[in-house]
């Protein structure tokens, strides 16, 4: 088995600092997959970008759809394996720790769905939660994703790295925040996506794991985010 290449350090970043840190979005047509709430893509658009959130849990786009609109940006219910937009069409397809979410059987539909979608020279670019760090540590026992995190950097290096040109590999330092223990545990409980309840949360490992992150202000955990980006072949 061939051993993966050093990611670039990028240091300590903002998901959207990430993103200005690699390109330009500014007059870019975006698709941006399992949008949740719709923040990066809002946040795109104050880039000058026009953004369409896909998000497919029904929970979550029906808030959506209540929310107030907002410039550049339309948020629909949809999966990655069926974009909502016409073939050679948008400029970039993003994911946001969204393709570990994807079933298992849809992540290579959900790469085959990008390279359709986007114009010659569009890119590809996907942020995913590394399963390293004291956050990942924390939340390991009540909600373990070893296994879909590991799946959705398999299909990359399975399906991304064939269908596209591969641009680089990154990596940045995250640092999630908890006001207290009891903060985290609606934090997590509040996903509609995921079925965790309170009692799966409140064990001693979780604890114990949360309190050794204890600061002046909170509790403070590390996260290393990795980044792929490609370009879909052709000129644009």
């Amino acid at each position: 088995m061939t051993q993966e290449s050093p990611r670039a350090d990028l240091g300590e970043l903002t998901d959207i600092e990430g993103v200005t840190r690699l390109l330009s979005v500014e007059g870019l047509s975006l698709i941006d997959v399992g949008c949740g709430a719709g923040d990066v893509a809002r946040a795109l658009a104050e880039l000058g970008a026009v953004v369409l959130g896909v998000e497919p849990d029904p929970v979550q786009a029906q808030k959506n759809r209540s929310a107030e609109p907002v410039p550049n940006v339309t948020l629909v219910e949809a999966g990655a394996e069926a974009l909502p937009a016409d073939d050679r069409s948008v400029d970039g397809v993003l994911f946001f720790r969204s393709l570990h979410h994807v079933p298992r059987e849809l992540m290579d539909k959900a790469f085959m769905e990008a390279a359709r979608v986007l114009k010659p020279g569009g890119f590809v670019y996907v942020v995913e939660p590394g399963m390293e760090g004291s956050h990942y540590k924390m939340m390991r026992p009540f909600h373990d994703e070893t296994e879909v995190r590991t799946l959705a950097q398999q299909a990359l290096a399975k399906t991304a790295d064939s269908l596209f040109e591969p641009v680089g590999k990154y990596v940045y330092m995250q640092h999630p925040r908890h006001e207290s223990f009891e903060a985290m545990r609606k934090f997590f409980t509040a996903m509609s996506f995921n079925d965790i309840d309170r009692e799966m949360i409140d064990v001693p490992e979780v604890r114990e794991s949360f309190e050794a992150a204890r600061c002046e202000d909170g509790y403070v955990f590390d996260q290393p985010t990795l980044v792929n980006f490609y370009r879909q072949p052709g000129e644009s």
